[in-house]
């Protein structure tokens, strides 16, 4: 219980520094201090610039596939720890769909970007680089899964989206970066403009937060009508599939090969649902209402659970 009680505590304070900016900017949004324009340009210039920058940035000098020469399982693991989720979900709700098709998103899809990469710069700022990198690397494989699936799910659509919504500067970047570190070309970039491209990225993870904040900050809550829904999309998406991950990666042994990928892992899987989700019903259609305060809820939860299933690793690997 000590062990568990000092590693619960220390993840938690620095989970709660990302926490208070969300909650900052979502009161901001709430007030009207921070306008939807605001909002929007800060969401546009983070998408178009600051992201594509620091991943460009940390998978180019990063990556090195003589080193970690698996590092094509991670956009692999993204698919799959997608597809558990969504077959976890779809037994939860199996006498229910395809009308809570959008819960199948909610209790499966979870914030692989906007959160897990400022949480682990609070918890892992000496290893934040190779950090940064095994996220980008999962986002290339579950992105995909994400604005396609996800997006039929969350949407109501009858098929996935067009392969066309999935071609983002985020990804682009993240492509032309792993292919010059597979051929070597990072070489040949110049020191100065990586460092340029580094600096511009350096305003990706606070910009994200604060995005990230502010369209929570936008949701109608209202729960009451759908807690049974609520509860089971919370309890697998917060519940079982971390724990089914935390198993999985005690069984394979992950902690003796790359103690930071299997800490990874665990904040992955224990991530609340993706901001896409929401963006999505916003952009394409859907039940906004629900799917808001779904999220809303799942957010609240985070900053007890997600430190709570980091601390059960760090008990279970002792």
């Amino acid at each position: 219980m000590a062990v568990f009680l000092a590693a619960f505590g220390s993840a938690w304070l620095a989970i709660l520094k990302v926490f208070l900016v969300i909650v900052a900017a979502g009161l901001l949004v709430r007030r009207g201090i921070l306008g939807q324009n605001a909002v929007t340009g800060l969401s546009d210039v983070t998408v178009v610039l600051f992201l594509p920058c620091l991943i460009f940035s940390k998978v180019a000098t990063t990556l090195d596939p003589r080193a970690f020469p698996l590092w094509w399982a991670l956009p692999l693991a993204g698919v799959a720890m997608s597809a558990v989720g969504l077959g976890i979900a779809a037994l939860a709700f199996r006498r229910e769909l395809p009308a809570k098709n959008n819960m199948l998103a909610v209790a499966s899809m979870q914030n692989a970007g906007y959160l897990v990469l400022p949480v682990g710069l609070a918890l892992y700022p000496s290893e934040f680089d190779r950090f940064a990198l095994y996220c980008f690397l999962f986002i290339l494989g579950f992105n995909g899964v994400l604005w396609s699936v996800g997006k039929a799910l969350a949407t109501g659509g009858g098929r996935p989206g067009s392969w066309r919504g999935l071609v983002t500067p985020p990804l682009v970047a993240n492509l032309l970066a792993t292919l010059l570190a597979l051929i070597g070309g990072n070489r040949l970039v110049p020191s100065i403009v990586l460092e340029g491209v580094d600096l511009v990225g350096q305003a990706a993870v606070p910009a994200a937060t604060v995005v990230l904040g502010a369209v929570l900050g936008s949701v109608t809550f209202r729960l009451r009508r759908h807690l049974w829904d609520a509860t089971r999309a919370i309890a697998i998406k917060l519940g079982l599939l971390p724990l089914l991950t935390v198993l999985a990666l005690w069984a394979l042994g992950l902690e003796q090969v790359d103690p930071l990928l299997a800490r990874f892992f665990v904040l992955e899987a224990a991530s609340a649902p993706a901001v896409g989700i929401i963006l999505q019903v916003r952009t394409y259609g859907g039940d906004e209402q629900k799917v808001g305060s779904l999220m809303l809820a799942s957010y609240a939860a985070c900053p007890v659970t997600l430190p709570a299933w980091l601390a059960a690793w760090e008990v279970l690997v002792r």
